[in-house]
């Protein structure tokens, strides 16, 4: 499994609806809050051999109220 890192940009008040629909999605391993440019940031676990960017298409960037985001694949835990 790869673990994957997703940044989200909310409609301004949108982000609780946004966050409660992705846990409700039950995809995310960690949600959080955050301050910045982006107000979520999301670790996934994807499996080996699954298209990431369709996968975030498909199960993530279809939820209303994400206006952006930023997918960061990872390499190596240390």
């Amino acid at each position: 499994m790869r673990a994957v890192f997703v940044q989200l940009q909310c409609s301004p008040g949108k982000t609780y609806e946004v966050a409660d629909t992705l846990f409700e999605r039950e995809i995310a391993s960690e949600l959080y809050s955050t301050s910045g440019d982006y107000d979520l940031l999301m670790k996934i676990y994807v499996e080996d051999g699954v298209d990431i960017g369709k996968f975030i298409n498909d199960n993530v960037a279809n939820v209303p109220g994400i206006m952006r985001s930023l997918t960061t694949l990872t390499f190596k835990a240390f």
